[in-house]
C-alpha cells in the first residue's frame, strides 16, 4: 500500500474518527498513526487526523521525532 498516492480529500477521509484509520502527512509521506491511542478519535492536540501536517510538526516542540517508527501507506501527491 505504500504506492499510494492520496490527495488532500482522500487523506482528509482517515480522520481517526468513527472507527476509521488516522493517517496525516509528513512532507510528503503518508504515516497511519492508527495504533498511537491519542490518534483514535482524533484526540490528538490539534486534532490533525487525516491533513498535512508538515508546518505543524515543524513549529511543535517534539520535532518529527514522534513520528519515528510509524508505517509509510504513501505519499501526498
Amino acid at each position: 500500500m505504500a504506492d499510494k498516492v492520496f490527495t488532500l480529500a482522500e487523506l482528509a477521509q482517515y480522520d481517526g474518527q468513527d472507527g476509521r484509520l488516522a493517517y496525516f502527512a509528513y512532507e510528503g509521506q503518508v504515516y497511519d498513526a492508527s495504533s498511537i491511542p491519542n490518534w483514535k478519535e482524533n484526540k490528538n492536540h490539534g486534532n490533525l487526523a487525516g491533513k498535512d501536517i508538515t508546518d505543524a510538526l515543524k513549529h511543535s516542540p517534539h520535532g518529527a521525532g514522534v513520528i519515528e517508527g510509524l508505517p509509510v501507506v504513501g505519499t501526498l501527491g
